[in-house]
């Protein structure tokens, strides 16, 4: 069949129609739709979308030429009974915006025909020859829906001739890194082995590296959230050096995968990270280390307890500025400043302080996208070394193919420089750039702690939060609040007139800072503040809250 033809009785169709039959769409949603985290909703709910998502795979293999596509079956730090998809570009980067709407509309389908007619469309929007060869892998969390969604999957994959690998349970940033490491084994300089064991090789050895003429002072606890994150972290360990070697001590706590019921429950970067309080399990004493993955291991913050006991967050922000500070001194070191162009990529919830300590005190570039992952590491591309988080604790380092070149090819020129720069290569190694990753973050920030020889009261002092607040206010239509482009949804367009109440209140306080954009989740909008005073952050925030109330009960 030629390139882009569509034939609904065609071999490929036939064989769609037959096979979604046994994955109806269920009757309890209304519309599925992919958003930054893919698809997300019950477990139970997913089987019709993991056989549209084994269709799309193989499509979006195809229209590359046969490159491996990535799906990863997770719902992150959902509870338990949650599960979710999303698809994995051959970089190991998020699947290319364009494509999200065809997730949406190859999944909604009512029936075989509707769905059959998707599949048609996209092949010929993209004019896709379906006798090319595709090839998908995919992994999945610890949920106990997964296995059934595999099979979901597979079906789409079996019925559009699609060559697939199942690499059973890995963490959602392994599974990134396999898309990437598959996609170039032929080239000059692989990303890795494409093997679980070839992550752990990888990110051991230039942890090995990083650590050979410094020792940690302090052992350090992890919580991996009762999900994957913790039988991954304790293979990791086997390929790190031991504790009389590097002095690093990592106990593994909320380790419990085999009961799903306490999956991310009172645990986790997202729950310490929004009740802004320790963990189920929490034992440490005042100043120990203390640091939580989420339930597919992508995300981490690091916390402590001060005398009394005092709550203190290392949030997504504290890892970005320490690793822009580690990373811009070893850039200095090997003489690679005029050459290199480092920045900070942040989204509006980044602290204020956080954003001045990087232009101020670090003398770095810093900018702000929309929220979303995949808008920071676009913006991190940009430069020849990238650093981005989220303040939630998701984020990674980009180095430029500039920038690889330059650091490997470098000769040094004293045993100093030499020093600095097999760190600055181990960190190229080190941290994986497919996507953020727990555990290549963990190992990151124990690395420059233990360089700068940082306890978390050291860490911590480096600049102080700004007083901030982040609330949520139910509304009748979430889709009424647009935020102007290029202002990283930081000012609304419509409702019209509400941006200039809003002005004219922030401007009463210090430093005042508030902005509102719209849940993606629910009928909410997310309003976040910040100022000099809690006290002024609060009633700031509420004052907010009251002017979008009143213009959303008087709607409609």
């Amino acid at each position: 069949m030629a390139p882009g033809a569509f034939d609904p009785k065609g071999k490929l169709e036939t064989a769609i129609a037959e096979s979604v039959v046994n994955f109806p769409r269920p009757a309890e949603v209304d519309k599925f739709t992919y958003g930054t985290a893919g698809f997300r909703t019950k477990g139970d709910w997913l089987d019709h979308v993991m056989f549209g998502m084994g269709l799309l795979a193989g499509l979006r293999s195809r229209k590359l030429k046969g490159q491996t596509i990535g799906v990863m079956i997770t719902a992150s730090h959902n509870k338990a009974e949650d599960n979710g998809v999303k698809l994995v570009d051959p970089m190991g980067e998020m699947l290319e915006q364009d494509w999200e709407s065809w997730a949406t509309t190859i999944v909604n389908g009512q029936n075989p025909e509707e769905t059959v007619k998707a599949y048609g469309e996209v092949i010929q929007k993209y004019n896709i020859d379906q006798d090319k060869p595709a090839n998908v892998i995919y992994a999945r969390d610890t949920r106990p829906s997964g296995a059934r969604l595999v099979k979901a999957l597979e079906a789409g994959l079996k019925a559009t001739n699609v060559t697939y690998k199942d690499f059973g349970i890995l963490t959602t940033p392994q599974l990134h890194y396999l898309v990437r490491a598959t996609n170039t084994q032929n080239d000059k300089n692989p990303y890795g082995e494409v093997s679980e064991a070839g992550y752990y090789k990888k990110i051991g050895a230039a942890f090995r590296t990083a650590m050979k003429n410094v020792k940690a002072t302090s052992p350090v606890t992890v919580d991996c959230a009762n999900g994957v994150g913790a039988p991954k972290l304790k293979e990791m360990i086997k390929y790190l050096p031991t504790e009389e070697e590097c002095g690093l001590k990592i106990n593994v706590v909320n380790d419990r995968v085999e009961q799903a019921e306490v999956l991310n429950k009172d645990c986790g970067a997202d729950y310490v990270k929004t009740q802004q309080k320790v963990p189920q399990g929490f034992d440490g004493k005042a100043y120990d280390r203390w640091c939580s993955f989420d339930g597919d291991a992508d995300r981490i913050v690091y916390y402590f307890n001060e005398e009394g006991p005092v709550f203190r967050l290392l949030d997504g922000d504290r890892i970005a500025t320490l690793a822009a500070s580690f990373l811009g001194d070893l850039v200095a070191k090997c003489d690679f400043s005029e050459n290199l162009k480092l920045g900070v990529v942040q989204t509006a919830y980044a602290n204020g302080a956080s954003s001045k300590y990087v232009t101020e005190r670090l003398q770095l570039q810093s900018e702000f996208t929309p929220t979303g992952v995949k808008h920071l590491h676009h913006a991190a591309a940009r430069y020849d070394i990238g650093v981005y988080f989220e303040a939630n604790g998701h984020g990674t380092v980009l180095f430029s193919n500039k920038a690889l070149n330059t650091i490997w090819s470098k000769e040094p020129e004293s045993p100093a420089q030499l020093e600095n720069l097999e760190v600055l290569r181990a960190a190229t190694e080190l941290i994986n750039q497919t996507v953020g990753d727990a555990i290549s973050d963990f190992l990151l920030v124990e690395a420059i702690l233990a360089h700068k020889e940082y306890t978390v009261q050291e860490w911590i002092t480096t600049y102080t939060d700004k007083p901030n607040k982040l609330a949520k206010q139910v509304v009748k239509r979430r889709d009424e609040y647009k935020t102007v482009p290029g202002t990283a949804e930081q000012k609304l367009e419509s409702p019209k007139g509400l941006q200039e109440q809003i002005d004219t209140e922030v401007a009463k306080y210090r430093e005042g800072r508030c902005f509102v954009r719209a849940s993606g989740t629910e009928d909410a909008v997310r309003i976040y503040g910040e100022a000099l005073s809690s006290y002024d952050v609060d009633h700031m925030v509420q004052t907010v809250a009251d002017l979008i109330n009143m213009r959303s009960g008087s709607s409609g």
